[in-house]
């Protein structure tokens, strides 16, 4: 067959070269034949289309230029699904035709070995078909891909599956170079965007129907409903058949296939057509030009009625018309390099074998640099390849109806979607579904189909305000799932971008009771048994290790509840209440300091300070404890006295109306005592603790606390608590129980007057949802839980639905502790500062005139005196009168006016000095040189000298 086309060749020269002869100048130029191998799989629909193409495209080509010196001769050669076959075919190309270039392989793994022959004999391999990533044009010099490459199309995928929201997603692809080559950059794109691949299954092109269905039953199991499909047409096209034998094709999945399947709907059977009903894809633009118009004309035309009965030959396909401008842009390269028929040098090496006797082309690289710089208007739009492969453009998305792709919107890297190409006005990248078309999706709907997930919900026996898990029947396993928990749920699924459907599954044993503690139903969800855990779980750390929480729907800490003592308001002893121990000693104190510093202060120039000790001693007393009421009469004449008696009344005034509010709010204002205050008086008595059943608050009390397992008592509902806490720890019951602050709200609530919170707030992060670790489902719930919470108008709906009638637990914290409402010595140091510097500067400065006035006349008068002589003089000078004062001049000045006078107001005399010696009066005064006389009101009365005392 070969040496059959050598021969042609050579025959169809010396025909040129005859016409030419003959008158047909033309002709003359069209006399170098190049020779160029083509590599297909002929049996496959992609190889009968491109045959058919590139046979056309010769035609056309040398009909508008027939001027051209240069003539491609193709040698196709059929390679069947075989690499080795498809090697083989090149080689014998390459060493018994001396092509020039090969057009081809068809597949990226056949086309992997090929390169490596090409770049040995510098034989440009030129490929419109072998679209793997892995492929780099790039790294072989001598390879050219006359199409896009795969990874292209990834950014395109990746922002469809981010505007409909998928959180989730399963790939099938196939298991050859083509499929598994894109892969890598697909799972990065998707992790970009947080959308986490489910499961990757891979179909070997071997795979027969049975091995199929087997693979798909498996995702079905999964309860898997979005999947994105990499495969060529042969193997595509029979996965979609299965599927739909599978019910995987109704309402509720959503499906989407890549540019490689995509560009081979048209030549797929009505019967795979129908199959791919609501299928998702996208492909390259096809631009619409005359010319390509023209063609598809000629197209139809010159098809067979046998061929024209076929739809899959009668529209165009993407691969073919890459094949169309592969032949344009070759024969532009060979014509503009000025090729001719042989241009091999012979290997000289020693080695005989196929490989390493392979001739060199030696103006190989010069038609591979043309080709690079080859630029045209072709069928499938601008020609010109960009590091040696077709640049990625404008994709076109679509959505398979009937049996036609309806187009619904488009995408570039500049500007993401968009609906019409004519509208240029919006220069933003968007990722907006809203900038696509309605679509239909399988199940012929136009809603989309929502992610399932299997969900476990705790059943519960209390606390059924959060998750109650309702049976239908006894007979039946259907439940009524409901809840505080269930409507937050619920309200995060309506504020979700992408629909859910969710399957709650209670976590039950086959009598229906709880099935475990919720550690055990959080871990389940890494055995996989469920997809999400709902319910009032706690985020705690250790669960954190193996699962992922979203953001917290509700408060949460842990605290302490016990009972509360009697009402205090009817204690012999409430009017003590109002002030703490300290405060009504520092109070006692300075009152009793506060009377001594005025006595003191008044006692030697006021009258009213003076008398027997007894009665000074009570006098003190009785003047300080008198300014509470005001009631004190005496007068003070020292203005040291009347600047501490300002503000010892000020702060007495302070005190009374302090303590009066504090009193009145204990006796109006109702007072919770708890019988406890501190867990370590329950764990020194040895007293019994109680905790929610199943909770994790059991391994706080004893790794936290270090509470004895054994003391410990579990509990299910609120009615248990009450129980468990009125009988006491000495009658079977409990001292305290530690539970979570959402339940003691509702503890509470029921009995708000008979147990109170105490101690300290054990912090948790509250009340979340539970999702495998890596879900990407955890930031979009966590937004929406965001959303929900932050719409008070929302929550507090749902909050009412089941908490409607029930208190804060604020609103129970009322008197945690015995002195919580008794005011301290804290709330009046100042005041008690201020007035304590005040009374001892004032004492400093009367003990300071007194030693500096008198001080200096015992030590003339008697020099040899001990200091402690002294002293005791000074306390007797300091309880004389101080004549110098001026409350007793007026007095002193009468007494001279009339010292030797009878006077018949002797008594008058006696009641003001209130000193009486066997009915003597004597007055002491100063004569006119400073001399002390005395004289007496009765004649037989001596004149002596005697000291006046009070």
């Amino acid at each position: 067959m070969t040496d059959l086309k050598l021969h042609l060749s050579k025959f169809l020269s010396f025909l040129l070269l005859s016409l030419n002869l003959c008158g047909y100048e033309p002709l003359m130029k069209a006399n170098e034949l190049i020779p160029v191998g083509v590599v297909l799989d002929l049996k496959s629909p992609v190889g009968r289309v491109a045959e058919r193409y590139m046979s056309m495209a010769l035609s056309d080509f040398y009909v508008l230029n027939h001027n051209y010196s240069t003539r491609l001769s193709l040698l196709t050669k059929d390679s069947g699904n075989d690499v080795i076959a498809a090697t083989s075919a090149a080689l014998d190309l390459m060493k018994k035709e001396e092509v020039q270039a090969i057009i081809g392989p068809q597949r990226s793994t056949h086309t992997r070995f090929v390169i490596e022959l090409g770049r040995k004999a510098q034989v440009p391999i030129i490929s419109f078909s072998a679209t793997s990533p892995s492929l780099s044009p790039s790294q072989n010099k001598f390879f050219l891909r006359t199409a896009q490459d795969d990874s292209a199309q990834v950014k395109c995928i990746a922002d469809i599956v981010k505007a409909f929201g998928w959180p989730e997603i399963a790939l099938i692809y196939e298991d050859t170079e083509y499929g598994n080559s894109l892969i890598p950059h697909l799972m990065e794109a998707l992790q970009v965007i947080d959308t986490r691949v489910l499961s990757r299954c891979v179909i070997p092109p071997s795979f027969k129907g049975k091995e199929i269905i087997k693979e798909l039953n498996k995702l079905k199991e999964r309860h898997i409903r979005i999947f994105l499909v990499h495969m060529t047409a042969s193997l595509g096209s029979k996965l979609f058949a299965l599927a739909k034998n599978a019910e995987m094709m109704s309402e509720g999945y959503a499906w989407m296939v890549t540019e490689g399947l995509s560009s081979l709907l048209d030549p797929m059977s009505s019967k795979v057509m129908d199959s791919m009903q609501g299928v998702l894809g996208i492909r390259p633009y096809l631009p619409p030009s005359k010319q390509l118009k023209d063609f598809e004309r000629k197209w139809k035309r010159n098809l067979t009625s046998i061929q024209a009965k076929s739809r899959s030959t009668t529209s165009l396909n993407l691969f073919g018309l890459w094949a169309y401008d592969t032949i344009w842009a070759l024969a532009m390269a060979v014509e503009k390099a000025g090729m001719h028929s042989s241009f091999f040098k012979q290997n000289v090496g020693g080695c005989k074998a196929d490989l390493a006797t392979l001739d060199i082309f030696e103006n190989g690289t010069r038609l591979r640099n043309t080709i690079v710089n080859t630029k045209f208007e072709g069928l499938s739009g601008n020609f010109g390849l960009v590091n040696g492969q077709l640049e990625p453009s404008t994709f076109e998305v679509f959505n398979v109806i009937g049996k036609t792709e309806i187009n619904i919107g488009y995408w570039t890297p500049q500007r993401g979607f968009f609906k019409d190409l004519k509208d240029t006005s919006e220069k933003a990248y968007s990722t907006s579904k809203d900038k696509l078309k309605p679509l239909i999706w399988p199940g012929h709907t136009i809603h989309q189909p929502p992610l399932s997930l299997k969900i476990g919900v705790p059943v519960k026996n209390g606390f059924e305000e959060f998750v109650k898990v309702k049976w239908i029947s006894s007979t039946n396993d259907t439940t009524n799932v409901s809840g505080f928990s269930i409507d937050v749920f619920n309200a995060v699924l309506d504020a979700l971008p992408f629909p859910l459907s969710p399957k709650f599954i209670p976590y039950a044993n086959k009598q229906r009771q709880s099935n475990g503690t919720y550690d055990q139903l959080v871990y389940e969800i890494k055995t996989k048994k469920y997809d999400a855990v709902i319910g009032d779980i706690t985020i705690i750390a250790n669960r954190s290790t193996y699962v992922d929480f979203t953001l917290p729907y509700t408060e949460s800490g842990v605290q302490m509840v016990v009972s509360v003592k009697h009402d205090e308001r009817k204690s012999l002893w409430i009017f003590l209440k109002p002030l703490s121990l300290n405060l009504w000693l520092t109070t006692g104190v300075a009152f009793i300091f506060t009377g001594l510093v005025i006595w003191v202060l008044e006692h030697r120039v006021n009258t009213e300070f003076r008398g027997p000790p007894e009665q000074q001693i009570g006098l003190i007393f009785w003047f300080s404890f008198s300014t509470l009421a005001f009631a004190h009469r005496e007068k003070v004449v020292n203005n040291w006295s009347r600047f501490v008696l300002v503000i010892w009344i000020f702060l007495v005034l302070i005190l009374t109306q302090s303590y009066t509010a504090s009193l009145t709010s204990i006796l109006t204002v109702q007072r919770l005592q708890p019988t406890f205050i501190d867990v370590k008086e329950i764990k020194k008595n040895g007293y019994f603790v109680g905790y929610q059943k199943n909770s994790f608050v059991k391994e706080l009390l004893i790794e936290q606390l270090d509470i004895y397992e054994s003391m410990l008592k579990p509990y299910e509902s609120s009615e248990e608590y009450h129980e468990a806490l009125s009988k006491g720890t000495r009658n079977g019951g409990v001292a305290a129980i530690f539970d979570e602050i959402p339940y003691l709200k509702i503890f509470l609530a029921n009995y708000p007057s008979k147990y109170t919170t105490v101690g300290p707030l054990y912090e948790t992060d509250g009340f979340g949802f539970v999702f495998p670790q890596g879900s990407p489902f955890v930031p979009h719930m966590s937004r929406a839980i965001l959303n929900v919470t932050q719409n008070r108008l929302k929550i507090q709906a749902i909050e009412s639905k089941y908490f409607s009638s029930q208190l804060t637990c604020e609103d129970q914290n009322t008197g945690i502790s015995p002195d919580s409402h008794s005011l301290g010595v804290d709330s009046f140091r100042g005041l008690f500062l201020i007035a304590g510097i005040a009374s001892a500067a004032s004492l400093l400065v009367c003990v300071f005139k007194l030693f500096y006035s008198y001080w200096p006349v015992l030590s003339d008068e008697n020099p040899a005196d001990s200091c402690w002589s002294k002293l005791v003089k000074m306390a007797k000078h300091f309880d004389q009168k101080d004549l110098s004062s001026h409350t007793f001049r007026g007095e002193e000045s009468r007494v001279h006016a009339e010292v030797f006078e009878p006077s018949p107001g002797i008594d008058d005399i006696q009641n003001h000095s209130r000193n009486s010696i066997e009915g003597s009066y004597d007055v002491v005064i100063h004569d006119d040189n400073g001399s002390l006389s005395a004289s007496s009101r009765h004649g037989d009365a001596s004149m002596q000298d005697v000291p006046n005392s009070s």
